[in-house]
């Protein structure tokens, strides 16, 4: 018989555990910056607009995440540089595609304040693929297939 699940108790989620790491908002600008090759901590205030102690505490989650990498640059005074770790650049597609969709649905009437080109010359407009035929995903093309135990797609199953 199968333990009672609690109502509180939410769907196991990925995208619920990739939110608590790297969901807040000074953590995904924190990301783009390295990734653009801005990771030295002067940068990062700059750029960001972030209080320093609360961007200190972001970077020292996200190097104890393993998201980013802390090296030193200067010995006297010692200063850091953060740069990604493989898994912080498996971030960047997402980071292009928030750029993507914002660009599209917030800036329409201002205007893009970056764009980003591939390497074949041409800007980059982020879509989602599928691996396998290479199509673009569309909504009405997927199907989900809960994968916990006790969960199905409307929510928890009975006890």
């Amino acid at each position: 018989m199968a333990a009672s699940r609690s109502s509180r108790e939410p769907r196991p989620c990925s995208i619920a555990d990739a939110l608590a790491l790297v969901g807040e908002k000074y953590s995904l600008l924190v990301l783009r910056e390295v990734c653009l090759g801005n990771g030295r901590f002067d940068q990062l205030v700059r750029n960001i607009g972030a209080p320093r102690d609360v961007l200190a505490t972001r970077l020292r989650r996200l190097v104890d995440a393993g998201i980013l990498t802390k090296q030193a640059y200067s010995e006297r005074p010692q200063r850091f540089e953060y740069r990604p770790t493989r898994a912080g650049l498996e971030l960047e597609p997402i980071l292009m595609t928030l750029m993507t969709w914002g660009d599209r649905h917030l800036r329409k009437d201002t205007g893009r304040p970056m764009v980003i080109e591939h390497v074949c010359g041409h800007e980059l407009l982020a879509v989602v693929t599928c691996t396998a035929c290479g199509g673009v995903v569309h909504h009405e093309d997927l199907t989900a297939h809960p994968q916990a135990p006790g969960w199905t797609v409307t929510g928890p199953t009975a006890a």
